[in-house]
């Protein structure tokens, strides 16, 4: 049975798609197709219904994702062991991360990482909390970063960072401190999207404080971290916003950053991985030290 094939075999599992599966591995969707049909043939079974547009494993396929995750692991082992030092390990880890720990969290991580394994290759992809979490259960990443839980018993997270959010304004405001929200609610507001963690902060301390968001002057909702601050540069309108995120741009006065009243809530950022897949060497060495390296 050839480990490259079974490799092949696991991605397209992990994607339910023999195109999503050919681009991660940067092969054609033709030689993704090829592999899979030279291990049906060499086993004589069938491993993929197509259910609309997705592959679905049959039991047969069920059987053997489970047996190829444990001989790629034992294959990465058996590298592990002939190699001199832990340095020499070699691999890729795929993270998602959400929008503040995926710009101000992973490069961090990743360097520190790389200090110690420095041929260890990271593919990031950043999206919302619950893409994130979606991402991990359903394999396509290895591990997540994220700022919110979303329960699943497959799904165990790891406290990396407590922070708490805050009021952010372009240079062109002053306002009086304390400040409440209440104060500032004719000012036009910038939000997160729905899936962010950010928000779902936003909407438990409202909710504690009686106060319904359509009474907040909303102008633009928006996916992207990065643009929303650059949106209250810019004074389009203020915003509530990680502190982890606000601190920088605060220190270098390119906004103005204030600490609301009587929200006092804090958030924890988490790596969260899925305990059914089955980890690479190095990945699981980035999972167990991901704590330490923020």
């Amino acid at each position: 049975m050839d480990l490259h094939q079974l490799y092949v075999f696991t991605k397209v599992v992990e994607h339910k798609s023999f195109s999503k599966a050919a681009e991660d591995i940067f092969l054609s969707q033709s030689t993704v197709s090829s592999h899979i049909q030279g291990l049906e043939k060499m086993l004589g079974v069938k491993l993929f219904d197509r259910v609309g547009r997705e592959s679905i494993l049959t039991p047969h396929g069920e059987r053997l994702y489970h047996w190829a995750l444990q001989l790629l692991l034992l294959k990465d082992q058996a590298i592990l062991d002939l190699k001199e030092g832990m340095t020499a390990l070699r691999g890729i880890i795929r993270i998602a991360a959400s929008s503040v720990p995926g710009q101000f969290m992973v490069p961090r991580m990743i360097k520190q990482f790389r200090e110690q394994y420095p041929e260890v290759i990271f593919h990031i992809n950043q999206s919302s909390s619950k893409h994130v979490a979606e991402k991990v259960l359903n394999g396509s990443v290895d591990l997540g970063i994220l700022g919110q839980k979303f329960e699943d018993e497959k799904l165990r997270y790891i406290p990396l960072l407590k922070e708490k959010l805050v009021l952010v304004t372009s240079n062109e405001y002053s306002l009086p401190e304390p400040v409440s929200l209440n104060d500032v609610l004719q000012y036009p507001f910038i939000l997160r999207n729905a899936d962010s963690g950010t928000n779902a902060l936003v909407e438990r301390f409202l909710k504690k404080n009686h106060i319904t968001k359509d009474r907040l002057n909303i102008v633009s909702y928006i996916e992207d971290g990065q643009s929303l601050i650059q949106m209250v540069i810019e004074n389009v309108g203020i915003s509530i916003i990680s502190e982890v995120a606000a601190q920088d741009y605060a220190r270098h006065k390119m906004l103005k950053l204030y600490h609301l009243q009587n929200f006092d809530d804090e958030r924890y950022f988490y790596l969260v991985y899925n305990i059914n897949k089955t980890q690479s060497i190095v990945s699981k060495l980035f999972i167990e030290s991901g704590a330490e390296l923020v």
